[in-house]
């Protein structure tokens, strides 16, 4: 719960929650009632699945700890990108070539979802295509080329190779020295989004509770997830509450880190000024390992991510530390506010595969979606899907992701994020040496 409550502060000075009335609220659970499937959490993940549930004729109730939408679901950089979070010699290492394109493949699939569920919700969440993956040295730049060339040669996916001399044109920074562009990806809004799919489920009748934390979780056909005002009793369960699920299923916490992330978001800015930063408007992220990235937003601010932190704790002030990396990437925006600075914890794996599977023992009958290292945005609505599926007795897609291997962090709660700050000093070492 003390997790919950410190990500709730980092969120207070949003972006998307200054700009994004919330016109919709739901009750929390009150009583102890009876359903096909329980979800726990009011992200992308937990809706996208009880969207799809409840169109198959399931009883669905989705328990939301606070608000829908409020934990990185609802504040992320808005970034729908091609792939998984790690590198495909990750998943081709674990499960060979053929089931390495089989999850690349899904990866895509993940983003035309993001636009059919767009047109057919009627939701506006203001998407834009396009995105730039940047190197900032021309080591990096090399490589990512290389990466690219393997990408189309083994995965089928073109993407447009940029050079050094090409940079003016997609970026007024002079920090970058070549990368690749994707119009396939994007970026959107995604506390619209998320919301958007809130009224979608609601209205395809799942039973969705704001401020029901669930207390506990007791295994068994049926499964019982209590709260504070009652209990749900559940032939299946989803758990889709990523880093706050605590207490709930602590065979799964030993297997994801939270770690904090960090968003700056200017004043609007002149129209031309916004349009020169990045003519394209899409999406852009470095290479780095310790990564920023950034967009335009429709009203013509610059939002900009960039800083992690292993710690619960976050920087003193967010807004004005942002504003510092913006303008090592833009110092064309020196004398320009940073109005909002928030954070929050997302789910890191230690080989940054997302985590899907099922609860081991009891009955077999509760799944979970985790690990998702910052790179879901696509991805958990997939995850919804497949899960879905799943549950509804063909869980041949979602099997792919099971094989996955996932290891404990080291050094148990007390040593794990010390062990963590000191690895992620040496990728920070390395970006800069190289």
């Amino acid at each position: 719960m003390r997790l919950l409550q410190i990500d709730q502060g980092l969120a207070r000075n949003s972006y998307y929650a200054a700009t994004t009335p919330r016109t919709l609220s739901f009750a929390p659970l009150d009583g102890d009632v009876r359903c096909d499937v329980a979800i726990v959490g009011g992200g992308l993940a937990g809706l996208s699945a009880a969207i799809d549930l409840a169109r198959r004729g399931r009883q669905v109730r989705l328990l939301e700890a606070c608000e829908i939408g409020s934990g990185a679901s609802g504040r992320n950089g808005g970034q729908a990108i091609h792939g998984l979070a790690c590198d495909q010699d990750v998943i081709e290492a674990q499960l060979g070539l053929d089931d390495a394109r089989r999850v690349w493949k899904l990866s895509i699939e993940a983003l035309d979802l993001l636009q059919q569920r767009q047109a057919e919700h009627g939701i506006d969440c203001e998407w834009h295509a396009g995105y730039l993956g940047l190197a900032s040295s021309a080591r990096k730049a090399a490589r990512l080329q290389a990466w690219a060339d393997r990408i189309e040669q083994v995965y089928a996916y073109p993407l447009q190779r940029l050079h050094s001399v090409d940079m003016p044109r997609w970026i007024a920074s002079q920090r970058y020295h070549g990368g690749i562009h994707d119009p396939r990806s994007g970026h959107l809004n995604p506390l619209k989004y998320t919301l958007g799919l809130a009224r979608a489920a609601a209205a395809a009748g799942v039973a969705v509770h704001e401020h029901s934390p669930v207390r506990r979780l007791r295994p068994g056909a049926p499964a019982v997830l209590e709260t504070a005002r009652g209990n749900v009793s559940a032939d299946q369960v989803l758990l889709a509450g990523n880093v706050h699920l605590g207490a709930v299923a602590p065979e799964l916490a030993t297997r994801i880190m939270p770690v904090g992330t960090f968003i700056g978001c200017t004043e609007v800015l002149d129209a031309a000024l916004a349009d020169s930063l990045i003519p394209s408007r899409a999406a852009v992220c470095d290479s780095n390992f310790v990564l920023d990235y950034f967009r335009t937003t429709n009203d013509d601010r610059l939002l900009y991510g960039g800083r992690v932190s292993y710690s619960l704790a976050a920087p003193a002030d967010l807004a004005a530390s942002m504003g510092r990396r913006m303008r090592a990437t833009f110092p064309q925006l020196r004398d320009v506010k940073v109005e909002y600075g928030w954070g929050g914890f997302v789910d890191i794996t230690m080989n940054r595969a997302p985590d899907f599977g099922r609860l081991a023992g009891g009955a077999g009958n509760i799944y979970h979606l985790q690990g998702f290292s910052g790179h879901g945005l696509a991805l958990t609505g997939l995850a919804g899907r497949l899960v879905a599926d799943a549950l509804c007795g063909d869980a041949s897609r979602f099997d792919v992701f099971t094989r996955l291997r996932h290891r404990p962090f080291p050094g148990g709660p007390w040593l794990r994020t010390p062990s963590l700050v000191l690895a992620m000093a040496w990728y920070r070492l390395r970006d800069m040496l190289s």
